[in-house]
């Protein structure tokens, strides 16, 4: 007996050494993969080996060889949203069979804590929630921390059928963004949650984006060393990110911001490179939508420069498919970097998607921004885009809205809301050229859209902020 024991002990041992066929954890079981389309599956074999693979809703196996350095791939056709099928993966040696495999909808969430804060945090909306976490269609993925040097092409993380024990750590933005898109597409909806608080977007971007440009190579030098998060160009685009390259997503989220606002001036160009480079390593342009940071004391003092990364945020929205969710109204305390209220933000997510992606007929499902403006005498008109219905201020006036002459000096204005547009005056500037509102650290101003989504902070001139 104990020979025998001894036996599958030492099978076992050498089985599980030798064993050459294998996925990333992406692959795994309870996986969900993007419904109606082509999707991609690798892994690695022994090289030069016929590796052959099975889907239960497909009536046909597929082949392929692997390379000389054992790394294969190969396409996978899937049907309308559906499942628990099965995936076999086999050689000539070994079979790996993936169960509990899902067809729907796929969602990359990233960021920094903003994204990645859940009921550890303190979250009493994601606490509340946590007893109707059970759902057998969303299927959550989160990515641990973990950075390097150059792109990597595995992680060892694997998905879980969504459940109140793993959302307790999951992020709650990503969880709401999740189960909103459940309710009301009534598909299988997978969320892969790949964030870390404190990081600056260089470390979450190619670091030939950073390093190639003098200009964004200058303000990434900038960035102070942490012992609790790396701020390399790179570091979390290679071990985080890369390794999903080619996993099939219908769209990516993306909340972070508040760790460059000291290098305010690079923002746009350095997030319109990473969107663009995230796009290009996947091969196809989808979806982006992300949020603008919310109001907090960043002690900038006149410099007002979360309002200025505020504004290099609003100009990204030039990319095509890209999309802002606003968090004004959100923020109960200015001292705190971190709103408690996440549903909201996962709502305001969810609802672009379900417009722009899904074709549902929502109406003033984004925050309006600044389009354009009319002098009209001794006050201006303001434009906006995005915006439908009426404005809707919330008050018996219009907050943190001032206006300026030539001579550059801002003023308190008030502020008429005719329609769609607002028509803004002051008596101390019979000759107004500039608007602005909301245009500071902290500001929580309150005009809203019909729908109670507040209108972005911005400014008609391009003035140094005094």
């Amino acid at each position: 007996m104990k020979r025998c024991l001894l036996f599958a002990f030492l099978f076992f041992l050498v089985s599980d050494v030798f064993a050459l066929l294998r996925l990333p954890g992406i692959f795994s079981d309870h996986m969900v993969l993007q419904r109606n389309s082509v999707v991609s599956v690798w892994g690695w074999s022994q090289p030069n080996e016929t590796v052959r693979v099975t889907a239960s809703w497909l009536k046909d196996t597929v082949t392929v060889q692997s390379k000389e350095n054992a790394r294969w791939e190969l396409k996978l056709s899937t049907p309308e949203a559906g499942g628990p099928y099965e995936l076999h993966v086999m050689t000539r040696y070994e079979k790996l069979v993936l169960k509990d495999v899902l067809i729907g909808e796929v969602w990359l969430c990233s960021g920094q804590s903003n994204m990645e804060w859940n009921v550890y945090n303190g979250l009493p909306q994601m606490e509340a929630e946590l007893p109707n976490a059970t759902n057998k269609n969303i299927r959550l993925m989160h990515v641990q921390k973990k950075g390097a040097e150059h792109p990597q092409e595995d992680l060892r993380d694997t998905w879980k059928v969504c459940n109140p024990e793993d959302a307790k750590s999951f992020s709650a933005v990503a969880y709401f963004l999740a189960k909103r898109l459940q309710n009301e597409l009534n598909v299988p909806i997978g969320v892969i949650n790949a964030s870390w608080g404190g990081t600056p977007a260089e470390v979450w971007t190619p670091e030939a984006v950073v390093t190639e440009s003098p200009f964004l190579k200058g303000f990434a030098a900038q960035q102070k060393y942490s012992i609790h998060w790396p701020v390399a160009p790179g570091v979390l685009w290679n071990a985080m990110i890369h390794p999903l390259v080619g996993y099939k997503i219908a769209g990516a989220c993306w909340y972070q911001g508040e760790s460059n606002v000291g290098t305010w001036q690079g923002y746009h160009l350095l997030f319109s490179g990473m969107i663009q480079a995230w796009r290009q390593a996947w091969g196809y342009e989808f979806p982006f939508y992300f949020v603008q940071i919310a109001p907090y004391t960043y002690n900038s003092g006149s410099a007002q420069s979360a309002a200025l990364l505020r504004e290099q945020q609003q100009k990204t929205l030039s990319l095509p498919s890209t999309a802002m969710v606003v968090v004004t109204d959100i923020t109960d305390n200015v001292k705190d970097i971190h709103p408690r209220l996440k549903k909201e933000v996962g709502d305001r997510l969810a609802a672009i998607a379900l417009a722009e992606m899904y074709q549902r007929k929502l109406i003033d499902y984004k925050s309006p921004v600044f389009d354009y403006f009319k002098i009209e005498k001794n006050r201006m008109r303001i434009h906006f885009k995005y915006l439908n219905g009426a404005l809707v201020v919330k008050g018996t006036e219009v907050t943190d809205l001032f206006l300026a002459g030539a001579d550059g000096v801002f003023y308190p204005a008030k502020g008429v809301v005719d329609k769609n547009t607002l028509l803004v005056t002051s008596d101390k500037v019979p000759n107004p050229v500039a608007v602005r509102f909301g245009f500071t650290d902290t500001s929580i101003p309150n005009l809203f859209n019909s729908n109670g989504l507040p209108v972005s902070p911005f400014r008609t001139d391009t003035w140094e902020l005094r």
